[in-house]
């Protein structure tokens, strides 16, 4: 039987960023006794703190440091996945940064596509959080990554996003996929019916909102 669902809201916290709907019918990633169907792709507070979506994925294209992983698990209400590098950025320091998430709180690390999978091995091995591997291309080592004990797959392919989740559930039915749903209800579709558990949004930008709320502002005028 349907039920309805209660709302509850204020006047002064209906502006959030609000992930698509159609990211309901992801089955979700439970991570701990919590489901996370829908992750935000951000790092700045002001959108952690007012968003709809499940968890976080705070990655950024900057060598990852404790100062900026604390401050936003201290700042967020929701679960957060902490980047701790895989690039240039490698080996123990990397271990380094995801012990220290793992002990600040964080509910998972996100390594990127150029990580060793020896590195993910040495990560299984000493924190106790899921291991989130980046992949963005259909030549990337999905088995070695398997193999290496990975938990879960951050599939960020542009219009190849759908081909890779679907290339990685020909080789294991069960592991946890999060992929980019692009710009269209359409495209988050294809990426749930391949196969994606849950889906990543990327939130307008603080000052594309800001413009939308100024324009506004002119208009009453």
């Amino acid at each position: 039987m349907a039920r309805n669902i209660p709302v509850f809201g204020s006047r002064l916290r209906n502006n959030i960023v609000t992930v698509p709907e159609v990211i309901s019918q992801c089955s979700g990633i439970r991570v701990f006794g919590q489901s996370i169907k829908s992750f935000l792709f951000s790092t700045d507070v002001a959108i952690i703190r007012n968003t709809n979506a499940n968890a976080i994925i705070a990655v950024y294209p900057f060598t990852p440091q404790p100062v900026i992983s604390n401050a936003l698990i201290l700042a967020a209400d929701k679960p957060i996945f902490c980047g701790v590098g895989g690039g240039l950025t490698t080996g123990l320091r990397s271990l380094e940064l995801a012990i220290h998430a793992e002990f600040q709180g964080a509910l998972g690390v996100v390594l990127n596509k150029p990580t060793p999978n020896s590195l993910i091995s040495l990560l299984k091995e000493k924190i106790d959080i899921p291991v989130t591997i980046t992949v963005v291309s259909e030549k990337d080592d999905f088995k070695g990554r398997l193999d290496a004990g990975v938990d879960i797959f951050n599939v960020s392919g542009a219009d190849k996003t759908a081909d890779i989740i679907k290339r990685i559930r020909d080789l294991d039915a069960n592991v946890g996929i999060i992929a980019t749903g692009g710009k269209t209800d359409e495209t988050i579709v294809l990426a749930i019916d391949a196969g994606a558990n849950a889906i990543s949004y990327t939130p307008p930008s603080t000052g594309e909102l800001f413009k939308e709320i100024m324009d506004k502002y002119r208009a009453e005028e």
